[in-house]
C-alpha cells in the first residue's frame, strides 16, 4: 500500500471538517474549533500554505464535548487524525490513504462518521 502524502492528509482532514460540521447540525449538535495548528499561530508575516488553521475541534452537546477530533501537527513524524469520544475510552486513529482518511485498512467514510456519532448519542459507541 502506498503511503500518502502529507498535503493529502491535510486535505482529507478539511473534507472531515466538512462532514463533522455537516453531521453535528443534522444532531444538533455544536461545532466547535478548539485549536489552531502551532506554526500558524508562531508565523508571524510568513504565509500559511495549509489548507485550514484549525488543528482541533469538538462536537458539543449541553455545553459539553462529546466527540473530539485532532490532526497532527506539521512537525510529527507519523501524521493521522485521532477522533476521541470522552467520557469513555473509545477513540480512533485515521491516517491518510490515496483516496481519504483510512482506519486501518477500511476507508472511513462520512457514514462511518454518522454511525459513531449516532453511537455516541444513544451512548452505545
Amino acid at each position: 500500500m502506498a503511503h500518502a502524502t502529507d498535503g493529502q492528509l491535510y486535505a482529507q482532514w478539511v473534507e472531515l471538517l466538512g462532514w463533522l460540521e455537516a453531521e453535528a447540525a443534522a444532531r444538533g449538535l455544536a461545532f466547535q474549533k478548539v485549536a489552531d495548528f502551532p506554526d500558524y499561530i508562531y508565523r508571524m508575516e510568513r504565509p500559511y500554505d495549509l489548507p485550514t488553521t484549525v488543528m482541533s475541534v469538538a462536537l458539543t452537546t449541553g455545553g459539553q464535548p462529546l466527540l473530539v477530533a485532532a490532526a497532527s501537527p506539521r512537525h510529527v513524524d507519523l501524521k493521522g487524525v485521532s477522533l476521541r469520544l470522552m467520557g469513555g475510552s473509545k477513540h480512533w486513529h485515521l491516517h491518510a490513504g490515496q483516496r481519504g482518511l483510512l482506519e486501518g485498512k477500511r476507508p472511513f467514510t462520512r457514514e462511518r462518521l454518522g454511525l459513531l456519532l449516532d453511537g455516541a448519542l444513544k451512548g452505545v459507541a
